[in-house]
């Protein structure tokens, strides 16, 4: 039996997605709760593996078992072997098709931005930061030049894995919301750090450090050592990915709201 499950969690606890040796990656609590309610060692697989600090309110993984539970158990019975940073949010049986990775035809990011002069206290961790206001309309000017298929390598890190910086961006645009920013990012899927560095490079933009066709021009260049640089992991949540749906998922987007965001 495969089941897909959705999960949220604060980046902070964890080391990042990713099983590590220590075992302080998410998916190293997620293999030893499901374990616990299936009796057996789980391995799972999610949509996307994020980064040490890197938030996600729909983060959707797969796993396969032969034993029969409720699907309450995946649920609340997992949530009891879970630490309080992490929670699964839903359970469904999946087909053998469905893979929490390849069927994904789409991942959504938010990244939220407080910029203001005084440091935060209330949204440490949750939001990134810059210590003066921003211009939000060239900003979105600015993000607007990314949409389309192109090599990202600008917005690669050097230690990236994927086999092509090639991908397709669908949704790049940025919101000014009070003392807030708010950028929105979809694409097919995304290079390492891509949506820290875009992020980097924007608020240069909306400083007036560089002009809004500033991002465009390093995104034709393909030299990350010309950009801005990697922005703080606080203020990114992985929103959800997008599958087809035959799948008969539960919503795995989800928007991300903070407290006066």
């Amino acid at each position: 039996m495969r089941y897909a499950l959705g999960v949220e969690y604060s980046g902070h606890a964890f080391c990042g997605f990713q099983s590590q040796p220590s075992g302080c990656g998410v998916q190293d609590v997620l293999e030893r709760a499901i374990g616990e309610i299936a009796g057996h060692a789980i391995r799972v697989t999610a949509a996307g593996r994020t980064d040490a600090g890197v938030h996600a309110v729909s983060q959707v993984i797969h796993f396969e078992t032969e034993v029969m539970r409720p699907e309450s158990a995946w649920i609340r019975g997992v949530n009891t072997h879970l630490p309080a940073a992490a929670a699964v949010l839903w359970a469904h049986p999946v087909s053998d098709d469905f893979h929490a990775r390849f069927a994904a035809s789409a991942r959504h990011y938010t990244y939220l931005l407080l910029a203001r002069s005084e440091r935060p206290a209330l949204v440490a961790g949750y939001a990134g930061w810059y210590h003066q206001p921003l211009d939000a309309v060239a900003m979105n000017a600015a993000a607007a030049q990314l949409l389309g298929t192109h090599d990202f390598s600008a917005f690669r890190a050097a230690e990236c894995q994927a086999k092509s910086p090639v991908k397709t961006m669908t949704r790049s645009i940025v919101l000014q919301q009070g003392p807030f920013i708010r950028f929105e990012f979809s694409a097919n899927a995304f290079l390492h750090h891509m949506v820290r560095n875009i992020v980097g490079a924007l608020v240069y933009v909306g400083a007036g450090r560089q002009e809004s066709s500033w991002p465009a021009e390093l995104l034709a260049g393909r030299d990350r050592t010309r950009g801005a640089p990697t922005f703080a992991a606080d203020g990114l949540y992985l929103a959800g990915a997008t599958y087809d749906a035959r799948f008969g998922l539960p919503p795995t987007v989800r928007a991300v709201t903070l407290a006066g965001a």
